[in-house]
């Protein structure tokens, strides 16, 4: 085991980014076909296809989702994801040609790095030629490339996140895996004991110091305050966690969306506060094999490998974009 969502067997990832204009996209590829599901909290979602993982909608099967930085610009990447699975001729055939699905979502980033630089369909097309089962770096690359914490008290004051990935065997064979960019405006916790692992950052905000020297500001405390009702104001509104959930289980979509819902739990357990109207919260679940689980197992065991992921994605980003990270080079 590889500690990656690529245990799972017929997931493939990709990724590609622009280390300057830190910015990226990553790929998760399903070249034979996968169920999904997909489940979006918070006020600020950006995404595409996600209405045809509706259980009632006919489409049964997508070859890929895309997790993608630069905002609504950056739904452009899955065009290129689309033109490479064309050319493998992998898609929904419609007699005349075969239609790749790939479901998408975005993060904001544009407050890091270069705004005028965005993933495109050129990135998309490149992160989805790199996909392999064999990549499973984090940190700093693609779609966690420009993904921040700690959001309310303006980027000056947040902490540079990343891309993480986990999985774990829950017995029968069966295997769930996660990926996510961490990109959240809350502040990442130990689900143990609570404490911020990274997050807003103490601040000096006119004649109040907010959070002790050299120390976290914690959003929440932050929020009990009267400078919230400031704060809030210029606080970025620039955020979103978005990943994906991956099982070698057997899921209907419906199966399928509800293990993404339960997904969402892990988010809950390591971000202090999740899914709020400046976030988009995106998490897709995917199956892609015959073995047998029970459904509330499963789903509880995607919060647990999410969350997992999260903590990964935060751990290892390294410092950009005048942001600190807690990785060391």
């Amino acid at each position: 085991m590889k500690n990656s969502i690529v245990d799972v067997p017929g997931i493939e990832i990709g990724h590609a980014q622009d280390e300057d204009a830190l910015t990226g996209c990553t790929v998760i590829l399903a070249r034979k076909g996968a169920v999904a599901g997909v489940d979006q909290r918070g006020g600020a979602p950006g995404t595409r296809e996600t209405d045809l993982l509706n259980p009632i909608n006919m489409i049964s099967r997508i070859h890929a989702i895309l997790l993608s930085g630069g905002s609504a610009f950056g739904l452009d990447a899955a065009t290129g994801v689309m033109r490479y699975l064309e050319e493998k001729k992998i898609g929904f055939d419609v007699g005349v040609a075969r239609v790749p699905i790939v479901p998408a979502a975005v993060l904001f980033d544009l407050a890091i790095g270069n705004a005028d630089i965005r993933p495109d369909a050129e990135m998309g097309y490149q992160a989805a030629a790199s996909a392999s089962a064999e990549n499973t770096e984090v940190g700093n690359l693609g779609a966690g490339m420009g993904a921040t914490v700690g959001k309310i008290l303006g980027m000056q004051n947040a902490m540079k996140a990343g891309l993480g990935t986990a999985s774990m065997e829950i017995g029968g064979g069966v295997i769930i895996g996660a990926i996510v960019a961490v990109n959240a405006f809350g502040d990442v916790i130990s689900p143990q004991t609570g404490a911020i692992l990274a997050g807003t950052r103490s601040a000096q905000v006119g004649p109040i110091k907010i959070g002790k020297e050299g120390d976290f500001a914690d959003t929440l405390e932050v929020m009990k305050t009267l400078t919230s009702r400031t704060v809030m104001k210029v606080a970025s509104r620039g955020n979103t966690v978005i990943g994906a959930v991956a099982t070698n289980a057997k899921l209907t979509k419906a199966e399928a969306t509800k293990v993404a819902q339960m997904a969402q739990d892990g988010l809950a357990r390591t971000i202090r506060p999740a899914h709020t109207m400046l976030d988009g919260d995106t998490i897709f679940a995917l199956s892609t094999g015959n073995k047998k689980a029970d459904i509330s197992t499963l789903g509880a065991f995607a919060a647990e490998v999410m969350a997992q992921a999260i903590l990964r994605g935060t751990e290892e980003a390294r410092s950009a974009g005048g942001e600190p990270g807690l990785k060391f080079e």
